[in-house]
Protein backbone atom coordinates (compact mmCIF):
# COMPACT_ATOMS: atom_id res chain seq x y z
CA UNK A 1 0.00 0.00 0.00
CA UNK A 2 1.67 3.33 -1.17
CA UNK A 3 1.58 6.61 1.33
CA UNK A 4 -1.56 7.89 -0.94
CA UNK A 5 -3.49 4.46 -0.42
CA UNK A 6 -3.00 5.01 3.63
CA UNK A 7 -4.15 8.78 3.33
CA UNK A 8 -7.18 7.18 2.00
CA UNK A 9 -7.91 5.43 5.48
CA UNK A 10 -6.05 6.90 8.35
CA UNK A 11 -4.37 9.89 9.32
CA UNK A 12 -1.10 10.14 8.06
CA UNK A 13 1.88 11.19 10.98
CA UNK A 14 5.07 10.96 8.76
CA UNK A 15 6.34 13.20 5.88
CA UNK A 16 5.03 13.67 2.37
CA UNK A 17 4.90 16.03 -0.34
CA UNK A 18 1.59 18.17 -0.50
CA UNK A 19 -0.57 16.87 -3.10
CA UNK A 20 1.64 14.61 -4.39
CA UNK A 21 2.17 10.65 -3.77
CA UNK A 22 5.61 8.90 -3.77
CA UNK A 23 6.72 8.09 -7.39
CA UNK A 24 6.83 4.38 -8.23
CA UNK A 25 9.23 4.16 -11.34
CA UNK A 26 12.19 3.66 -9.95
CA UNK A 27 11.34 0.24 -9.77
CA UNK A 28 10.81 0.26 -13.27
CA UNK A 29 14.22 0.82 -15.12
CA UNK A 30 14.80 -3.08 -16.04
CA UNK A 31 10.93 -2.91 -17.86
CA UNK A 32 11.22 0.41 -19.76
CA UNK A 33 8.51 -1.19 -22.19
CA UNK A 34 5.82 -0.90 -18.89
CA UNK A 35 6.83 2.46 -18.04
CA UNK A 36 3.41 4.19 -20.47
CA UNK A 37 1.87 1.38 -19.06
CA UNK A 38 2.46 2.43 -15.24
CA UNK A 39 2.42 6.29 -15.71
CA UNK A 40 -1.35 5.85 -17.13
CA UNK A 41 -2.03 4.05 -13.71
CA UNK A 42 -0.69 6.38 -11.56
CA UNK A 43 -2.44 9.32 -13.21
CA UNK A 44 -5.47 7.35 -12.90
CA UNK A 45 -4.77 6.36 -9.15
CA UNK A 46 -4.18 10.52 -8.54
CA UNK A 47 -7.41 11.17 -10.09
CA UNK A 48 -9.26 8.48 -7.80
CA UNK A 49 -7.70 9.03 -4.84
CA UNK A 50 -7.88 11.54 -2.00
CA UNK A 51 -5.23 14.51 -2.03
CA UNK A 52 -3.22 15.75 0.84
CA UNK A 53 -1.61 18.81 2.39
CA UNK A 54 0.97 19.29 5.45
CA UNK A 55 -0.08 20.78 8.36
CA UNK A 56 1.44 21.62 11.45
CA UNK A 57 -0.10 20.59 14.83
CA UNK A 58 -0.58 24.07 16.66
CA UNK A 59 -0.60 22.63 20.28
CA UNK A 60 2.78 19.87 19.62
CA UNK A 61 4.21 21.34 16.59
CA UNK A 62 4.12 17.64 14.84
CA UNK A 63 4.06 17.68 10.70
CA UNK A 64 1.09 16.09 9.67
CA UNK A 65 -0.39 14.89 6.48
CA UNK A 66 -4.01 15.58 5.93
CA UNK A 67 -6.63 14.36 3.99
CA UNK A 68 -7.94 17.21 1.34
CA UNK A 69 -11.44 17.66 1.08
CA UNK A 70 -13.29 16.45 -2.37
CA UNK A 71 -15.42 18.30 -5.24
CA UNK A 72 -18.07 20.20 -3.42
CA UNK A 73 -16.89 20.87 -0.31
CA UNK A 74 -14.37 22.93 2.13
CA UNK A 75 -12.25 22.40 4.66
CA UNK A 76 -14.15 23.36 7.87
CA UNK A 77 -11.32 22.42 10.20
CA UNK A 78 -7.93 20.89 9.97
CA UNK A 79 -6.46 17.87 11.35
CA UNK A 80 -5.01 17.20 14.31
CA UNK A 81 -2.88 14.63 15.98
CA UNK A 82 -6.37 13.40 17.48
CA UNK A 83 -8.74 14.39 14.58
CA UNK A 84 -8.74 13.86 10.62
CA UNK A 85 -9.77 16.93 8.77
CA UNK A 86 -13.28 18.17 8.43
CA UNK A 87 -15.23 19.09 5.22
CA UNK A 88 -18.31 20.50 4.71
CA UNK A 89 -20.79 21.03 1.66
CA UNK A 90 -20.16 24.32 -0.34
CA UNK A 91 -23.35 25.84 0.57
CA UNK A 92 -25.71 27.76 -2.19
CA UNK A 93 -24.38 30.07 -4.15
CA UNK A 94 -20.69 28.35 -4.14
CA UNK A 95 -18.23 25.69 -5.06
CA UNK A 96 -14.99 23.78 -5.32
CA UNK A 97 -14.39 21.57 -8.70
CA UNK A 98 -10.99 20.21 -7.36
CA UNK A 99 -10.00 18.39 -4.20
CA UNK A 100 -8.65 21.24 -2.19
CA UNK A 101 -7.90 22.68 1.44
CA UNK A 102 -9.27 25.79 1.00
CA UNK A 103 -11.19 27.72 4.10
CA UNK A 104 -13.96 28.86 1.91
CA UNK A 105 -15.98 27.78 -1.70
CA UNK A 106 -15.56 29.57 -4.35
CA UNK A 107 -18.55 32.30 -5.25
CA UNK A 108 -20.78 31.24 -7.96
CA UNK A 109 -19.68 33.55 -11.70
CA UNK A 110 -22.39 35.85 -12.34
CA UNK A 111 -22.95 36.12 -16.46
CA UNK A 112 -22.01 38.73 -17.77
CA UNK A 113 -23.28 41.70 -20.39
CA UNK A 114 -24.76 39.83 -23.58
CA UNK A 115 -24.49 36.44 -22.00
CA UNK A 116 -26.66 33.45 -20.81
CA UNK A 117 -26.02 30.84 -18.56
CA UNK A 118 -25.16 27.58 -20.70
CA UNK A 119 -25.05 25.62 -17.18
CA UNK A 120 -26.12 26.49 -13.72
CA UNK A 121 -23.38 26.43 -10.99
CA UNK A 122 -23.46 23.43 -8.55
CA UNK A 123 -21.37 22.35 -5.54
CA UNK A 124 -18.93 20.90 -8.16
CA UNK A 125 -18.52 23.15 -11.04
CA UNK A 126 -18.75 27.02 -11.81
CA UNK A 127 -21.21 28.49 -13.67
CA UNK A 128 -20.78 27.96 -17.93
CA UNK A 129 -22.07 30.85 -19.71
CA UNK A 130 -22.36 31.44 -23.30
CA UNK A 131 -23.45 34.58 -25.32
CA UNK A 132 -26.38 35.41 -26.12
CA UNK A 133 -27.91 35.02 -29.68
CA UNK A 134 -26.23 37.25 -32.26
CA UNK A 135 -23.16 37.69 -30.05
CA UNK A 136 -19.93 36.29 -30.71
CA UNK A 137 -17.30 35.59 -27.61
CA UNK A 138 -13.85 37.84 -28.81
CA UNK A 139 -11.03 36.33 -27.54
CA UNK A 140 -8.94 39.53 -27.42
CA UNK A 141 -11.32 41.73 -25.01
CA UNK A 142 -13.25 38.84 -23.68
CA UNK A 143 -16.20 40.36 -24.01
CA UNK A 144 -19.05 39.09 -25.81
CA UNK A 145 -19.50 41.15 -28.60
CA UNK A 146 -22.72 42.05 -31.52
CA UNK A 147 -22.61 40.25 -35.00
CA UNK A 148 -21.13 42.82 -37.53
CA UNK A 149 -23.71 43.98 -39.88
CA UNK A 150 -22.48 43.51 -43.73
CA UNK A 151 -22.64 47.20 -45.33
CA UNK A 152 -24.99 47.98 -48.33
CA UNK A 153 -22.98 46.49 -51.19
CA UNK A 154 -21.86 43.57 -49.27
CA UNK A 155 -23.59 39.93 -48.35
CA UNK A 156 -22.98 37.65 -45.73
CA UNK A 157 -20.51 35.35 -46.63
CA UNK A 158 -20.70 33.57 -43.33
CA UNK A 159 -23.10 33.87 -40.52
CA UNK A 160 -21.60 34.98 -37.21
CA UNK A 161 -21.57 32.02 -34.53
CA UNK A 162 -21.05 32.11 -31.07
CA UNK A 163 -16.92 32.03 -31.17
CA UNK A 164 -16.80 34.14 -34.72
CA UNK A 165 -17.79 37.20 -35.69
CA UNK A 166 -20.01 37.69 -39.31
CA UNK A 167 -17.75 37.29 -42.37
CA UNK A 168 -18.66 39.42 -45.27
CA UNK A 169 -17.84 39.89 -48.98
CA UNK A 170 -18.38 42.31 -51.52
CA UNK A 171 -21.54 41.81 -53.93
CA UNK A 172 -20.10 40.16 -57.56
CA UNK A 173 -20.91 41.48 -60.42
CA UNK A 174 -25.10 40.90 -60.92
CA UNK A 175 -25.57 40.93 -57.54
CA UNK A 176 -26.00 43.38 -54.75
CA UNK A 177 -27.12 44.07 -51.27
CA UNK A 178 -29.52 47.19 -50.34
CA UNK A 179 -29.40 46.75 -46.99
CA UNK A 180 -27.41 46.63 -43.78
CA UNK A 181 -27.61 42.98 -42.45
CA UNK A 182 -26.23 40.17 -40.41
CA UNK A 183 -27.89 37.58 -42.30
CA UNK A 184 -28.24 38.33 -45.78
CA UNK A 185 -26.67 37.17 -49.09
CA UNK A 186 -26.04 39.30 -52.07
CA UNK A 187 -29.07 39.10 -54.06
CA UNK A 188 -29.27 38.08 -58.13
CA UNK A 189 -30.43 41.71 -59.88
CA UNK A 190 -33.27 41.69 -61.92
CA UNK A 191 -32.63 40.82 -65.76
CA UNK A 192 -35.29 42.93 -67.25
CA UNK A 193 -35.54 40.17 -69.78
CA UNK A 194 -39.44 40.42 -69.46
CA UNK A 195 -41.88 41.15 -72.55
CA UNK A 196 -41.11 44.44 -73.63
CA UNK A 197 -38.87 45.49 -70.42
CA UNK A 198 -35.39 47.02 -71.30
CA UNK A 199 -32.63 47.71 -68.91
CA UNK A 200 -32.76 51.40 -68.19
CA UNK A 201 -29.80 51.25 -65.52
CA UNK A 202 -27.51 48.50 -64.53
CA UNK A 203 -26.88 46.61 -60.72
CA UNK A 204 -24.45 48.24 -58.67
CA UNK A 205 -23.27 46.26 -55.60
CA UNK A 206 -25.64 48.65 -53.79
CA UNK A 207 -29.01 48.53 -55.75
CA UNK A 208 -30.89 46.19 -58.22
CA UNK A 209 -31.40 46.93 -62.22
CA UNK A 210 -33.83 49.73 -63.49
CA UNK A 211 -36.12 48.09 -66.23
CA UNK A 212 -38.41 50.48 -68.08
CA UNK A 213 -40.56 49.54 -70.63
CA UNK A 214 -41.48 52.25 -73.74
CA UNK A 215 -45.19 51.23 -73.96
CA UNK A 216 -45.39 52.26 -70.20
CA UNK A 217 -42.88 55.49 -70.32
CA UNK A 218 -42.39 57.15 -67.42
CA UNK A 219 -40.15 60.36 -65.94
CA UNK A 220 -36.84 59.94 -65.16
CA UNK A 221 -37.29 61.06 -61.90
CA UNK A 222 -39.69 58.31 -61.34
CA UNK A 223 -36.98 55.67 -62.00
CA UNK A 224 -34.42 57.47 -59.76
CA UNK A 225 -37.28 57.20 -56.62
CA UNK A 226 -36.50 53.42 -57.28
CA UNK A 227 -33.20 53.60 -55.60
CA UNK A 228 -33.25 56.54 -53.76
CA UNK A 229 -33.80 54.43 -50.40
CA UNK A 230 -30.20 52.58 -51.16
CA UNK A 231 -28.71 55.57 -52.70
CA UNK A 232 -28.80 57.31 -49.16
CA UNK A 233 -28.09 53.79 -47.49
CA UNK A 234 -25.23 53.66 -49.72
CA UNK A 235 -23.86 57.22 -49.77
CA UNK A 236 -24.91 58.14 -46.18
CA UNK A 237 -24.44 61.53 -44.86
CA UNK A 238 -23.59 62.97 -41.59
CA UNK A 239 -26.06 63.43 -38.58
CA UNK A 240 -26.15 67.16 -39.17
CA UNK A 241 -26.54 67.22 -43.06
CA UNK A 242 -29.03 64.76 -42.73
CA UNK A 243 -30.82 66.47 -40.26
CA UNK A 244 -30.33 69.77 -42.84
CA UNK A 245 -31.65 68.12 -45.78
CA UNK A 246 -35.03 66.31 -43.58
CA UNK A 247 -35.89 70.24 -43.06
CA UNK A 248 -35.19 71.63 -46.33
CA UNK A 249 -37.04 68.41 -48.47
CA UNK A 250 -39.58 70.13 -50.90
CA UNK A 251 -43.00 69.36 -50.05
CA UNK A 252 -46.27 70.66 -51.00
CA UNK A 253 -47.48 74.08 -50.22
CA UNK A 254 -43.63 74.56 -48.70
CA UNK A 255 -44.86 72.89 -45.53
CA UNK A 256 -42.22 72.69 -42.93
CA UNK A 257 -40.84 69.03 -42.11
CA UNK A 258 -41.14 69.37 -38.22
CA UNK A 259 -38.36 69.54 -35.77
CA UNK A 260 -35.55 67.32 -36.22
CA UNK A 261 -33.25 68.49 -33.50
CA UNK A 262 -34.08 65.56 -31.47
CA UNK A 263 -34.14 62.70 -34.38
CA UNK A 264 -31.26 59.87 -34.64
CA UNK A 265 -30.24 58.91 -38.05
CA UNK A 266 -32.13 56.04 -38.32
CA UNK A 267 -35.42 58.37 -37.88
CA UNK A 268 -34.05 60.82 -39.87
CA UNK A 269 -33.80 58.04 -42.52
CA UNK A 270 -37.28 57.30 -42.15
CA UNK A 271 -38.48 60.58 -42.99
CA UNK A 272 -36.45 60.87 -45.99
CA UNK A 273 -37.81 57.42 -47.27
CA UNK A 274 -41.43 58.51 -46.33
CA UNK A 275 -40.72 61.79 -47.85
CA UNK A 276 -38.85 59.63 -51.31
CA UNK A 277 -42.09 57.36 -51.59
CA UNK A 278 -44.59 60.48 -51.94
CA UNK A 279 -42.98 63.23 -53.48
CA UNK A 280 -44.22 64.30 -56.97
CA UNK A 281 -41.55 63.86 -59.98
CA UNK A 282 -40.91 67.29 -59.98
CA UNK A 283 -39.74 67.30 -56.23
CA UNK A 284 -37.67 64.35 -56.64
CA UNK A 285 -35.53 66.39 -59.76
CA UNK A 286 -34.75 69.19 -56.75
CA UNK A 287 -33.39 66.98 -54.80
CA UNK A 288 -29.86 67.50 -56.54
CA UNK A 289 -30.00 71.14 -55.46
CA UNK A 290 -31.29 70.37 -52.17
CA UNK A 291 -28.27 68.26 -51.25
CA UNK A 292 -25.71 70.81 -52.78
CA UNK A 293 -27.71 73.94 -49.91
CA UNK A 294 -26.88 71.29 -46.91
CA UNK A 295 -23.01 71.06 -47.84
CA UNK A 296 -23.31 67.69 -49.76
CA UNK A 297 -21.69 68.49 -53.00
CA UNK A 298 -20.50 65.24 -53.87
CA UNK A 299 -23.87 63.40 -53.26
CA UNK A 300 -25.21 66.23 -55.14
CA UNK A 301 -23.09 65.22 -58.05
CA UNK A 302 -23.47 61.73 -58.01
CA UNK A 303 -27.20 62.27 -57.67
CA UNK A 304 -27.77 65.07 -60.49
CA UNK A 305 -25.36 63.15 -62.95
CA UNK A 306 -27.15 59.88 -62.33
CA UNK A 307 -30.45 61.68 -63.20
CA UNK A 308 -28.94 63.07 -66.60
CA UNK A 309 -27.78 59.67 -67.75
CA UNK A 310 -31.02 58.32 -67.17
CA UNK A 311 -33.18 60.65 -68.91
CA UNK A 312 -30.68 60.71 -71.92
CA UNK A 313 -31.26 57.13 -71.88
CA UNK A 314 -34.83 57.16 -71.77
CA UNK A 315 -34.75 59.12 -75.08
CA UNK A 316 -32.87 56.40 -76.62
CA UNK A 317 -34.03 53.42 -75.49
CA UNK A 318 -37.45 53.98 -77.23
CA UNK A 319 -35.53 54.84 -80.81
CA UNK A 320 -32.14 53.07 -80.57
CA UNK A 321 -32.91 49.84 -77.79
CA UNK A 322 -29.73 48.71 -76.42
CA UNK A 323 -28.36 51.77 -74.47
CA UNK A 324 -28.24 51.80 -70.55
CA UNK A 325 -26.76 53.65 -68.17
CA UNK A 326 -23.62 52.43 -66.53
CA UNK A 327 -23.79 52.10 -61.97
CA UNK A 328 -22.27 55.16 -60.17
Amino acid sequence: MDDMTAAKGSLLLHHLPPLHPPHPLHHLTMFPTLVPFVLLAVHAALLDGALTFKQTDPVTGTQLVCEGCAPGTFLRARCTTTSRSECAPCPAGSYTEIWNYIRKCLRCSVCGRYEVTRTACTAHSNTQCACKEGFYFDKQTELCLRHSACPSGQGVLSKGTSDQNTVCHVCSDGTFSDSVSAHHNCTRATSCDGAGQHLLLRSAPWHDSVCTSCEELRDGASYLREILPAYFLHHSLSLKRLRRLVQHLPSEGGRNQGVTADLDIPELTARVNTWIASAAEEQIRQLPAVLRRVGSGTSRDRLHNKLQRMDAALQQLCGAQGNEVEPV
